[in-house]
């Protein structure tokens, strides 16, 4: 009887340990950000093959998916379609491990020259676990996204070093200043550039800008790597094998439809969490309809002077990266340096080669 106990329990955790393979393998990779392998993808070009994927959700109807394949060759690109992104699963675009499968293989296949995402929504941190960073390392490219892809953007720079890009998703038209952000970074790289400036704004008699307003709610400068999207999935990869390292760096934010009472609890995690006392910096983009639906509130000023006030490092808001019409193209992992009194934030570096 013993003998059959033991069997049954050795068989018992053999199995267990094989369900959770694709977590350990993940677990046990350091973040390459603290010993500085940097990996820097192809830039994008004319003539390229973009993989078309889904990680989060995915759209409504199919016609949306064929708008998007349009959105991406009216830029000259051939497109490639992930083997599940037709596929439906509830508020996700399949199930989990098809999703992972879709990124991996376009990561793997050589003739696929960048991989664009169709849109975020909700699903991104359930696929981490059966990335294959190893060999996503070895074949770095171009990903780009945003919105619920900021789990996978930090994921895969946190596991590999490889530079990864908060930007437009495939499904939708890009605004000239869209665009224009876009092409200085992916196809016409320079250094230095100003990153999510807001568009200029021509001065009348009588009139002056009102939406694209910066205001620096610490003052200061400081320098460090571009890190973070979207705010409630950075609070979610707290804790986890793909947060991003805080120390030293500039995290940028953004939300939807949070109401502020929500993005006060998000801020005061991650503080007290001991997130936010290691940065150089933060620069807040747009939080769009954060406003209160119903009875007393705090505005998103004074919970964002609040929360963020106090940390004693430069802090900015009102930069063009968020759920917005004209939106900025900013690169994880890239050296920026963020001037909160010149209400600026330059990238230090070309991102692609």
């Amino acid at each position: 009887m013993y003998q059959r106990r033991t069997f049954l329990k050795n068989m018992m955790a053999t199995a267990l340990l094989g369900s959770l393979s694709p977590i350990l393998a993940a677990s046990s990779g350091s973040p390459t950000i603290a010993n500085g392998k940097i990996i820097k993808p192809k830039r994008l070009a004319s003539g390229q093959t973009i993989g078309l994927i889904a990680p989060s959700s995915n759209a409504w109807e199919d016609e949306e998916i064929y708008f998007a394949m349009d959105i991406l060759k009216s830029f000259g690109f051939k497109v490639r379609e992930g083997k599940h992104l037709f596929q439906r699963h509830g508020y996700l675009a399949g199930q989990d491990k098809e999703r992972a499968w879709d990124v991996n293989q376009m990561f793997r296949d050589k003739s696929v020259d960048a991989i664009y995402c169709l849109r975020g929504g909700y699903g991104a941190p359930r696929i981490l676990p059966y990335l294959d960073y190893k060999m996503i390392k070895a074949n770095p490219k171009v990903i780009i996204g945003y919105s619920d892809v900021t789990a996978l953007l930090n994921a895969i720079f946190t596991q590999t070093g490889l530079i990864t890009f908060h930007g437009p998703i495939a499904k939708q038209n890009f605004s000239e200043y869209t665009l224009e952000n876009f092409k200085k970074i992916m196809f016409q790289p320079a250094q230095p550039l100003d990153l999510a400036a807001p568009p200029v704004f021509e001065q009348v008699e009588g009139q002056a800008e009102k939406d694209n307003r910066l205001s620096t709610i610490t003052g200061g400068k400081a320098s460090g790597r571009l890190i973070g999207g979207n705010l409630s999935l950075m609070v979610k990869l707290v804790g986890t094998p793909y947060e991003p390292d805080y120390k030293n760096n500039i995290l940028f934010l953004e939300d939807v439809e949070e109401a502020p009472y929500r993005m006060d609890g998000m801020l005061t995690h991650l503080k007290i969490a001991g997130r936010l006392n290691q940065l150089s910096g933060i620069v807040f983009g747009k939080c769009t309809d954060c406003r209160a639906k119903s009875g007393p509130s705090l505005s998103m000023e004074q919970v964002l002077k609040d929360r963020l006030g106090d940390l004693d490092i430069p802090v900015l808001r009102g930069v063009m990266i968020g759920h917005i019409e004209d939106m900025s193209t900013i690169p994880v992992g890239a050296k920026a340096t963020l001037d909160a009194d010149a209400q600026t934030l330059t990238l230090n570096e070309t991102v692609v080669v």
